[in-house]
């Protein structure tokens, strides 16, 4: 057997990890005018640093096994703090426990770089088992929010039940992203995932896009809500709202729910959701779009038809398949837009479009009439108005 040579090992390791990190990201191929996908995943396991995964010491690990595996990095916060374009990486590893990481980048696409140690949430819950997709919301009262995931085993599972369990919503809060104050648990009667806080004070209260549920799995809510609180240190929701329903034979006919906190413009909210549906290979996650009134934001002004992105080619592939999710976007201050996905549990991935491109697709591009007779109609107005322009 030849014989391992560990500082021959730890060089390649290195430069194949510095070689993936400095990787020029470019735009793929297609147009549809609306949003531009790029080539590469901005952040996968592997982009996970070498010291977190492997034991560097010779004397303890003469072999270079890799200690802390990563399984996959998804489902991504995202905000542009001081310039610089970060993401709260949710990291899965080998063990299936999520935890929360922030990796930064010069431009919002590529040369993404973890900062030196994950994040610490505060432990105030022996029953959480896991933490996950955290929303960012840089908030009017100064604060940057963190709402996410915070999920426990089911005390009422039947015996020998270890899949039944519990959703509840977590909310940090910090100035720098680096020292988190952990504020008790959402209190809700009903479970709450993709919980996004609001950014802006409603009549001097706080304000929550919900997605209420019976159960942790069962497709039982009513779709994305809306629920406004009196405290952020002690938040409870007493009353909620549906804003945004589910639909039959629709891309959100098994659940929805907010992705993102919104973004500000002159004709309203841009919200940016993720639709669900069953079929055949499971459940397909699609990204969808509508946009809520200026003043009173609980109201949808505008609804385009159909899914805003899909997942395609090698985005189709991974953990969970057939997924698109998202929980993070940057507005830069020339109206371009940095849209950050995860596909199919498993990679982190970007696309770029505009503030006004998105307007414009969000309240020009038809609705979804729900019967195929609609749809065959709302076609056939396209077509004949542009025969003139057809030779």
């Amino acid at each position: 057997m030849k014989s391992f040579n560990f500082e021959s090992a730890l060089k390649k390791l290195q430069e194949d990890h510095q070689k993936l990190m400095s990787r020029k990201n470019v735009p793929a191929k297609g147009y549809n005018g609306i949003f531009t996908r790029y080539k590469y995943p901005v952040i996968t396991a592997a982009h996970i640093p070498i010291h977190w995964r492997f034991d560097l010491d010779k004397t303890t690990n003469p072999l270079l096994l890799e200690r802390i595996g990563v399984n996959a990095t998804l489902n991504s916060g995202a905000i542009l703090l001081d310039g610089r374009y970060l993401m709260v990486v949710r990291v899965e590893g080998w063990d299936r426990k999520s935890f929360f990481a922030v990796a930064e980048s010069p431009d919002g696409i590529q040369a993404w770089k973890f900062w030196d140690f994950p994040v610490t949430i505060p432990d105030i819950d022996p029953a959480e088992t896991n933490v996950y997709d955290m929303r960012l919301t840089r908030h009017d009262d100064g604060w940057i929010y963190g709402v996410f995931c915070s999920e426990c085993a089911d005390p009422k599972a039947a015996p020998g039940d270890l899949s039944a369990a519990l959703a509840r919503t977590g909310i940090v809060r910090a100035k720098d992203l680096k020292t988190w104050q952990r504020l008790p648990n959402l209190i809700s009667k009903h479970q709450q995932r993709n919980v996004v806080l609001h950014p802006e004070f409603i009549d001097g209260k706080y304000a929550f896009y919900t997605r209420p549920a019976f159960g942790f799995m069962e497709n039982t809510g009513e779709g994305i809500g809306w629920a406004i609180i009196d405290d952020i240190e002690n938040a409870e929701i007493k009353s909620e709202i549906i804003i945004d329903k589910r639909a039959y034979h629709t891309i959100k006919e098994g659940k929805n729910g907010q992705g993102p906190a919104p973004i500000k413009t002159s004709h309203g909210w841009l919200n940016l959701a993720h639709g669900v549906r069953n079929c055949a290979s499971g459940m397909r996650y699609v990204l969808y779009m509508f946009m809520t009134d200026l003043k009173e934001p609980w109201k949808v002004i505008a609804s385009p038809g159909g899914y805003f992105m899909a997942p395609e080619g090698e985005e189709r592939v991974g953990d969970v398949s057939n997924v698109l999710f998202t929980n993070g976007w940057i507005e830069k201050s020339n109206g371009e837009v940095i849209i950050y996905y995860g596909s199919s549990d498993t990679r982190m991935h970007v696309a770029t479009s505009t503030v006004e491109k998105l307007v414009d697709y969000c309240m020009n591009t038809p609705i979804d009439g729900l019967r195929t007779h609609a749809s065959v109609e709302t076609l056939k107005k396209l077509i004949e108005g542009n025969m003139k322009f057809i030779k």
